[in-house]
């Protein structure tokens, strides 16, 4: 067993897992978590618009790595992985942000390809679900810069692709208003749309059997779509629910005012003035995916597991 550390840096939020790496624990689980944290940071607060990362996002993404550098240290994880995604790859000043990090780590922080975002996904989770075999399966990881579509099977990967919708930059780019009105929710299901079709160039979307939804926007529609009295993980993680509850919930919470949905039992309050772009999103996806496979798709899973877990598993 050996005890490891992997964080996640994507455009909202900054996660920390450390965890020990069992092979299997007794839940069939490769990994046991010690510790897992998530800040929202909007490090790719502005990115879209000027191609920079703000001093004041920098701030708070090294205010939360010093948090988490002390909590890598009290427990003792001796290998640490640290990956940046969209909001890094996309800015012209992004050494100032590899410079802090490897100054608060001592490790040199990896801006990782869509690619390999994508492939790092798929393995998070699909380490934790029941295997299907030979049978496709789609893995949509809806950050706040890029999603990824991502098919594989048991034997691994079998294409994937990043697209650059996300729920931080679609509310930056269309989603001004609040709530948002019906011709800024039409721009930017044009740009999820042209995503999709971007995607399914390089995945046959067509030959999915099943659809895994990983990351805080799709949990958070789970959430609302349970009707749960707090966030839950443990009830969000596997649950199975069909494209009319999801799209009923997606709609409800895209519709709502910020004041409304900051109500809500579930919702994280850094995910309030964004959670409407992620709704629409993952409700676009699955209406197209349901399309694309001629009525097989009728359903999607939420998982708990992802890119942070793939991280912590790639740990040599």
């Amino acid at each position: 067993m050996k005890r490891v550390a992997a964080i996640d840096c994507g455009t909202n939020s900054i996660r920390l897992l450390i965890a020990d790496v069992n092979g299997a624990d007794a839940n069939g689980a490769p990994l046991s978590d010690v510790v897992r944290e998530m800040r929202v940071v909007r490090l790719g607060q502005g990115v879209d618009a000027t191609g920079e990362l703000a001093p004041e996002a920098l701030e708070r993404t090294f205010d939360a790595s010093r948090d988490y550098a002390r909590l890598i240290k009290e427990h003792g994880a001796r290998e640490v992985r640290f990956v940046a995604t969209s909001a890094s790859r996309d800015a012209r000043n992004r050494q100032v942000f590899v410079d802090g990090i490897r100054e608060l780590f001592g490790v040199e922080p990896e801006v990782v390809s869509g690619d390999e975002e994508a492939a790092l996904s798929f393995a998070g989770a699909s380490s934790v679900l029941p295997s299907r075999g030979k049978d496709p399966v789609l893995v949509v990881d809806l950050g706040g810069g890029s999603t990824e579509f991502v098919l594989g099977d048991a034997d691994g990967v079998i294409a994937a692709k990043s697209v650059d919708i996300g729920c931080v930059r679609l509310t930056e780019r269309h989603l001004r208003s609040d709530p948002p009105t019906a011709a800024e929710i039409a721009a930017a299901e044009a740009d999820v749309d042209d995503a999709i079709d971007l995607a399914a160039g390089t995945v046959p979307l067509e030959r999915s059997t099943a659809v895994v939804g990983v990351a805080g926007s799709i949990t958070t529609i789970t959430a609302h779509a349970l009707g749960l009295e707090r966030y839950e993980p443990a009830r969000i993680h596997g649950a199975t629910l069909d494209l009319e509850q999801i799209s009923k919930a997606a709609t409800e919470l895209l519709e709502m005012s910020r004041e409304e949905r900051a109500k809500l039992p579930y919702m994280h309050p850094g995910r309030v003035d964004v959670i409407g772009a992620g709704a629409l999103v993952w409700r676009r996806i699955l209406q197209r995916l349901a399309q694309a496979s001629a009525g097989t798709i009728i359903g999607a899973t939420s998982s708990e597991h992802d890119i942070l877990d793939g991280i912590a598993l790639s740990i040599p």
